[in-house]
């Protein structure tokens, strides 16, 4: 015998209204939705910043700790200006890939809390 409650068919009380309504009225509860979306994108952005510029730091760092490597040769450049002029544009370029990532990632997820019944 299976006992539930009759109140498991009714349908689920909605809000009085979106979360985008909020927002495009400008309330009080539309801006902190706004200020947590702008909080997250410039959290990230800082640290996506922050994780390139501090790699990009510790190469004068790591040549001056370790002289010998800047006598090592690749492809016919110096280690130091290969890391310098080719290895970074890779670098650079995932840590863009992965800000956009990111980015679009905590947009759907604010899209979604916004937008829940």
């Amino acid at each position: 015998m299976v006992v539930t409650s009759p109140r498991t068919r009714a349908p689920r009380a909605r809000r009085p209204y979106p979360g985008t309504r909020e927002i495009n009225e400008q309330s009080e509860l539309g801006a902190v939705y706004m200020r947590t979306l702008i909080r997250a994108q410039r959290r990230l952005g800082l640290s996506v910043c922050l994780v390139a510029t501090g790699a990009l730091a510790l190469l004068p760092l790591l040549f001056a700790i370790e002289p010998e490597l800047g006598r090592f040769r690749i492809l016919g450049l110096g280690l130091p200006w290969f890391l310098l002029c080719v290895a970074t544009c890779p670098m650079l370029l995932l840590a863009g890939w992965f800000y956009v990532r990111q980015a679009e990632r905590s947009e759907r997820e604010f899209a979604e809390l916004v937008e829940r019944p």
